[in-house]
This record gives C-alpha cells, sequence and structure tokens, in this order.
C-alpha cells in the first residue's frame, strides 16, 4: 500500500468512489434456501438477471443480460465500444422502459447497421458477449498515452477493491471493472459478464467527460482479446486483473502497447505486455498476502 493511503483511516478510500457497487440494493440479488455440504438449510444471496433490449434510435440492436443498473451507461457504452457511437457524437436522449426491458439511445443522425450486425463474433465474454465487424480493425491506429503505474498504487489498488462492499464478495456469480487513477478506485461497476461491467464504466466515462489517458482498468475477469480491444478502444493505458491471461489476449496487448497485468493479488502479480510502464517503487515484503476474506463467497475465479 502507497505511503499516503497507509495514513488514511481504514475505509475512508471508500469516499474517492464517484460510483459503487450497493450490494444492500434488493432489485440487483435475492436470498434463497438450500442445503451445505453438511446437509444443513443455509440462505445464500444469488444475483438476479434480466433480459435488456437496446434500440440505437429505430435499429435494433442487441437484447443483454443484465443485473439492471445503471442502464443508460450500459447502453451507451455497448455502443462506443462496438463503434457504432464514436467519442464526438452527440447522444439526444436515452430512453428506458423498466417494465418492457428496453433502453433506446438516440442520436442527431439516424444510423443503420445491419451489415455490421451480419458480420458478428462470438466472444468468450459470458452472457453471450459480441463483437461486431472486424475485431482488428477496432483498435487500429489507436496510439495509448505514455503514462505508469507504480507497484505502490497496484498494491493500493487491489487491496481497497477486495475490501470494498460489493456483489462480487456478497454473491460471487458476477464480474466487477474499475476505473482507477495513481492509488484510488473511481467507478466500479458490476454485472454477470464482464464485458457488461466495462460497456457501463465506458458509457458513464461518455456522459461525464471522464478522461482516460491517465487510468487504470482493473477487472476481476480474465484478460481476454475482448477485454484487451474495449480497454484500447476507451485510450486506457493500463489493464489489470486479478485473474489470467489468454495468449491472444497477451498478443494484441503487446502490439497496441497496452500495459497488461494479470494474477494480482497481495503482493503477486505478472506483466506480460507494456511492462515499460512499471514503475518499481515498493518493497512486495512489506505488503500483506491477499486474505480469505476478501474473497468472494460465491464460486472459483473466471
Amino acid at each position: 500500500m502507497s505511503a499516503i493511503a497507509s495514513l488514511r483511516p481504514a475505509g475512508s478510500f471508500l469516499e474517492d468512489y464517484l460510483v459503487r457497487p450497493n450490494p444492500a440494493d434488493t432489485r440487483l440479488s435475492t436470498a434463497v434456501t438450500g442445503l451445505d455440504h453438511l446437509g444443513q438449510r443455509v440462505e445464500a444471496r444469488v444475483i438476479h438477471e434480466k433480459p435488456l433490449t437496446l434500440y440505437l434510435n429505430a435499429q435494433e440492436i442487441v437484447t443483454m443480460m443484465t443485473i439492471g443498473d445503471h442502464p443508460e451507461e450500459l447502453a451507451i457504452g455497448y455502443l462506443l465500444n462496438q463503434g457504432m457511437l464514436k467519442p464526438g457524437d452527440a447522444v439526444t436522449g436515452v430512453d428506458l422502459d423498466e417494465e418492457l426491458g428496453v433502453v433506446v439511445v438516440r442520436t442527431e443522425g439516424q444510423t443503420n447497421f445491419e451489415a455490421k450486425l451480419r458480420k458478428r463474433t462470438q466472444t468468450s465474454g459470458c452472457a453471450q458477449g459480441t463483437a461486431f465487424g472486424d475485431l482488428m480493425e477496432a483498435i487500429e491506429g489507436i496510439a495509448l498515452p505514455r503514462a505508469e503505474i507504480r507497484t505502490s498504487w497496484l498494491y493500493a489498488l487491489t487491496h481497497k477493491i477486495n475490501t470494498t462492499p460489493s456483489l462480487y464478495l456478497e454473491a460471487g456469480a458476477i464480474h466487477g471493472c474499475v476505473l482507477c487513477e495513481t492509488d484510488r478506485p473511481l467507478i466500479y461497476m458490476e454485472d454477470v459478464g464482464r464485458h457488461n461491467a466495462i460497456d457501463k464504466i465506458a458509457g458513464y466515462m461518455f456522459r461525464h467527460g471522464v478522461t482516460a489517458g491517465d487510468k487504470i482498468f482493473y477487472t476481476t475477469g480474465r484478460l481476454t482479446s475482448e477485454m484487451v480491444i474495449k480497454t484500447v478502444r476507451m485510450g486506457i493505458p493500463v489493464l489489470v486483473s486479478r485473474s489470467g491471461f489468454t495468449a491472444w489476449g497477451v498478443e494484441l496487448a503487446r502490439q497496441c502497447g497496452l500495459t497488461l497485468i494479470g494474477r494480482a493479488r497481495g503482493r503477486r502479480f505478472l506483466a506480460l505486455a507494456g511492462e515499460e510502464r512499471i514503475v518499481f517503487d515498493q518493497d512486495p515484503a512489506v505488503v500483506p498476502e491477499d486474505s480469505a476474506g476478501s474473497r468472494r463467497k460465491g464460486s472459483m475465479d473466471d
């Protein structure tokens, strides 16, 4: 943990968040009773998931399975990360009908994405994530900023994120993504698929004018090609996960100049791309190991 972070009272970092999970929200999870391995009746929290159909103007785009929070940010972020919206486009309105499970994003110009809808690639993301069009075309010509990530920031971030109250810790069966700046987590979104969580953050950044070049992106899920592509499209130079890598994810990160850090738990991490951004400014021997209390209750890591 950084020297600054270590001087702050425990839990005070929660004040740094612009958005963070609310595991007490009964719309997102419910209590279900069952039997444990000893045959004893127990109560467990399970995640709600519901369909949300996205329209861009009059064009139906996709139906997503989501926990249902931040639907406007999810819709805009999805369109941005699929290239159907550009960062400079003017969004004139976002209409949500919760009863029908429909969200409509309205822009100044009309759109027609039938060709892209026909050319689609099923990705490895949970809950049927899809990426439309040519995946490589999405990241061609993007130059990520030099930036840096200090190991003191990394150790502080993993500790803070792993101890932030969340559905991830409460129930499992869910992914979290966090936008960070230096050693401060700022925007923490969760959903049944990591692609939804990252899209929510992209949508929030678009709606609130949050810059990307000095940020760090953290995910609880695998470092796949999809996660690399979306992080690069958002212009964020560093991607971190407590989980592992796929070979294509590493290859794309190296091609794009993205810093890719995985297996970040306690004092350990592994960087497989963009290592030149890492500043080793803290002795890992003084960093506590990952504790059982910071791991989610529900299941093994994805």
